[in-house]
């Protein structure tokens, strides 16, 4: 944790009363942004608040999923707290997503994930990170139109997932959506984190100093 930083919860400071988007203003319990540490070096990005993310204004958060994915991030040593924590305790990983407001009846559209894009791309700026985890099909595709030379229909989080992909400046590491992963994907997606990416000097990726 970066030794400045005052809280993991929307730590920038970004807008919680955004209203950028009307049918969402209309439709949600509140705006819920990045969740972690500052000087992270592994960004994970999904597509959109759960319910239960939501209800307790962290991404990945307060349900089986969340649990998941927090437990995996504990088991390689970024996660210091229990799997059903409401606020974890991290440490070098942060958690968000692509759009930062839940609609209950649906997906979000392609013009939300566009509005919310800015947020995303302020926490990619200032977090600066190494490795980033795209959750799910759409963040993959959404991040590889912006960050690789491949064409997005390329991708394919079933075949992608614990994989490792170069961007530009750092790597992606896709992860299937946590509802729909097998208890052998989980433990590849960790294997694969543990023996391919943490084992060598990922640092290589933009020649960034260890914190």
């Amino acid at each position: 944790m970066d030794a400045n930083q005052r809280e993991f919860r929307n730590p920038f400071g970004m807008d919680e009363a955004c209203e950028n988007c009307p049918e969402l203003c209309e439709a949600r319990e509140r705006v819920v942004h990045g969740y972690g540490d500052v000087g992270a070096e592994f960004l994970v990005v999904g597509t959109a608040p759960t319910a239960a993310a939501e209800a307790n204004g962290v991404p990945f958060t307060g349900d089986d999923g969340g649990e998941l994915v927090q437990s995996i991030f504990a088991d390689l040593g970024f996660v210091r707290s229990e799997p059903d924590a409401a606020e974890p305790d991290v440490q070098n990983v942060f958690f968000t997503n692509l759009t930062r407001c839940r609609h209950p009846d649906r997906d979000p559209t392609d013009r939300e994930v566009d509005t919310c894009e800015p947020f995303l791309n302020a926490e990619i700026r200032m977090i600066n990170p190494q490795i980033i985890v795209p959750v799910g099909e759409r963040p993959l595709r959404e991040l590889a139109v912006e960050y690789t030379t491949r064409q997005p229909d390329s991708f394919d989080i079933e075949a992608d997932h614990a994989t490792t992909i170069r961007g530009r400046g750092f790597e992606l590491v896709p992860m299937k959506e946590p509802a729909a992963m097998t208890d052998a994907e989980a433990d590849a997606f960790r294997e694969h984190l543990a023996e391919n990416v943490l084992s060598r000097d990922y640092r290589q990726t933009k020649g960034r100093q260890s914190r």
